[in-house]
């Protein structure tokens, strides 16, 4: 019975103290995994970079602008990043605080110690936070040393009148007719910092400047390695060495190249296979045909040889060199130093890089018909290649598309490689790209038309007359000629489908491009023999979407388009409304074009028709 009287006390949660104690029983649990072990496996590239970059300013300053753009770059570089944003903590951790000086003060300490954990986890934590009070900004500095992480105080510094302006959200205003009182900057003080890493003048920088001059910062810190891609490999002759390097290449032993051998050496000098230094040697050659990459230095994608052939004859008198001239059409173009000659295993390299040995594939038949050895080495070229062919002037490198997109203040550079004529649907989805990238909140997205102009096969349209259809495109203003650029990449074409499409795709990421339109059966074509589809028509896209080394272009899959009857023009199809559209292969638009019948009304511009028109009734007269 006495048991039965005892009453048990009743937990009460309602004690008005309850939420004031301080925590006193705990203890600080160490990780089993070390930082160094988490960074191994955290992103793509192996060491710790955890950090927070703190970037605070008043509202409307560009935090979240540069922030967002930051935290894009880097994941795009393989470097794990997560951005913490005013707003967004607001609207979950911190939805319980308001605008007083204190909520502020604990605002920004759980913000601190949330960025902590996100640093020490591996990640570069971007926290993007007015931030006001420079005792808080000190506190939350003070929390990563004695985690021993590092910290980057980053003032977005913009004048009052700039941010008024700009006003994105209308707080400016709101505050101005006090509706909103403790607005920073208006009635509430903001405190500047004294002495941050650095200072972004938004009003004076673009958004791409901004992130560059952080990621130089995070450069010098060794938190983002320099990447191989970043500085464009030129092999020009400097001009204060050519007359020395030219009277040198007069005096040295000469191997004959050929016209595909030459372009191969204009693509090298310009900077496209960046960082290569010439001819692949044999190591660099086995790391692309075996793993589509070269490891040296960090993993880069190069997932086609580069190669230089030689015969029995030229190994013989040349081999011991330390050096030999390149010569093409009796002209000295360059030298090629400290040569490396080794087996050219023609078929292996055929059965790997193309996934056939057919012999009557075009480009193959070169290979099977080339020399016995392969011949690397360091690659001198006296002079910028011409062809004097009247479109030297789209010929512009990596360098000068960089130095053009910039000009033209892009802030989005997207890319359509073709060897075709450009027809509506090709340029529907290159216009939905376009509008897709301003819905996302770039300003100024720029076009990179990029028609291949190296070696094609026999029946394709030749480089000359598909200039000209894409000038007609232009001029009927069905792509926007003030965000266009049209450039022509120098590289031959090589017929290898998904192998050779990544090519293409990291060439273009080398002169500055971040997205990537691929479409149907990228770098194919039908089987020489069997007439079929060599490679599967959708394996080109997605093999982009999971090829290593090209992390920093996000792939812009290719949608069917097909001609819609019923709206008279190019449209994405439609499997419920499949009699509706017709779908006018390659081959039935060149017999339209070669018996001079006009295609349906709006499935290509009427000058750019009237040009492929023109270029099949010349074939009638030669």
């Amino acid at each position: 019975m006495e048991d039965k009287q005892v009453k048990k006390a009743k937990l009460n949660n309602n004690n008005p103290n309850w939420g004031k104690q301080r925590a006193t029983n705990v203890t600080f649990q160490a990780h089993h995994v070390s930082r160094n072990k988490r960074g191994q496996v955290v992103g793509t590239r192996g060491g710790f970079r955890g950090c927070t970059v703190w970037l605070t300013g008043l509202s409307g300053a560009g935090k979240t602008t540069v922030s967002m753009a930051l935290e894009e770059y880097l994941v795009c570089h393989g470097i794990p990043c997560y951005t913490l944003d005013g707003d967004n903590i607001r609207q979950g951790l911190n939805k319980n605080l308001g605008f007083s000086p204190g909520d502020r003060e604990e605002n920004i300490r759980r913000i601190a110690e949330v960025a902590r954990l996100f640093a020490d986890a591996g990640l570069v934590c971007l926290a993007s936070f007015i931030s006001p009070y420079a005792k808080d900004r000190k506190n939350s500095r003070s929390i990563h040393e004695r985690a021993g992480l590092p910290f980057f105080e980053i003032f977005v510094d913009a004048p009052l009148y700039v941010c008024e302006s700009r006003d994105v959200k209308g707080l400016y205003k709101k505050a101005r007719a006090g509706e909103i009182k403790g607005f920073t900057g208006i009635d509430s003080e903001y405190e500047k910092p004294e002495a941050p890493e650095l200072v972004l003048k938004t009003d004076v920088c673009s958004v791409n400047e901004c992130v560059q001059q952080v990621i130089e910062l995070l450069q010098e810190r060794d938190i983002v390695p320099v990447d191989s891609y970043a500085e464009i490999k030129e092999l020009f002759v400097p001009e204060n060495k050519i007359d020395l390097v030219r009277a040198d290449a007069d005096t040295l032993p000469a191997l004959e190249i050929g016209k595909v051998d030459m372009q191969w050496v204009q693509v090298l000098a310009e900077g496209w296979a960046t960082p290569l230094n010439g001819f692949m040697r044999e190591r660099e050659f086995l790391q692309s045909l075996h793993f589509g990459c070269l490891l040296d230095g960090g993993l880069i994608n190069l997932s086609v040889p580069i190669v230089l052939t030689a015969m029995d004859e030229d190994k013989e008198r040349l081999d011991g060199c330390t050096a030999f001239a390149l010569v093409y059409n009796g002209r000295r173009v360059a030298i090629l130093r400290n040569p490396e000659f080794y087996e050219h295993r023609n078929e292996e390299r055929c059965a790997r890089q193309w996934g056939t040995t057919c012999k009557e594939h075009p480009y193959i038949k070169m290979v099977m018909q080339s020399g016995n050895w392969l011949v690397g080495g360091d690659l001198q070229v006296l002079d910028r290649i011409y062809w004097n062919d009247g479109l030297d002037q789209y010929r512009l490198t990596p360098r000068e598309l960089k130095q053009k997109f910039k000009a033209m203040n892009a802030d989005a550079v997207f890319a359509f490689q073709l060897r075709n004529p450009v027809h509506n649907g090709h340029a529907l989805l290159m216009q939905d790209t376009f509008q897709q990238l301003i819905e996302r909140g770039y300003r100024r997205p720029v076009l990179l038309l990029h028609p291949l102009g190296g070696w094609t096969k026999d029946d394709d349209v030749p480089l000359i007359w598909r200039m000209k259809q894409h000038a007609a495109v232009l001029e009927e203003g069905i792509l926007k000629q003030e965000s266009t650029v049209v450039a022509i990449f120098p590289s031959p074409m090589m017929y290898a489908g998904p192998t050779e499409v990544q090519w293409h795709c990291r060439a273009r990421m080398i002169a500055g491009a971040n997205f990537y339109i691929v479409g149907r059966d990228p770098a194919g074509m039908p089987h020489p023999e069997t007439k079929k589809d060599l490679y599967e028509p959708t394996h080109g896209a997605k093999v982009l979407t999971m090829a290593p080394g090209l992390l920093s272009l996000e792939i812009v899959p290719f949608r069917v388009a097909a001609y819609n009857k019923q709206k008279k023009c190019m449209d994405y199809y439609d499997p419920e409304k499949h009699e509706d559209f017709d779908f006018i292969s390659g081959t039935r638009m060149r017999k339209l074009a070669q018996e001079g019948v006009n295609p349906p009304e709006g499935f290509m511009a009427e000058k750019a028709w009237a040009v492929l028109t023109e270029y099949y009734k010349s074939l009638e007269k030669m």
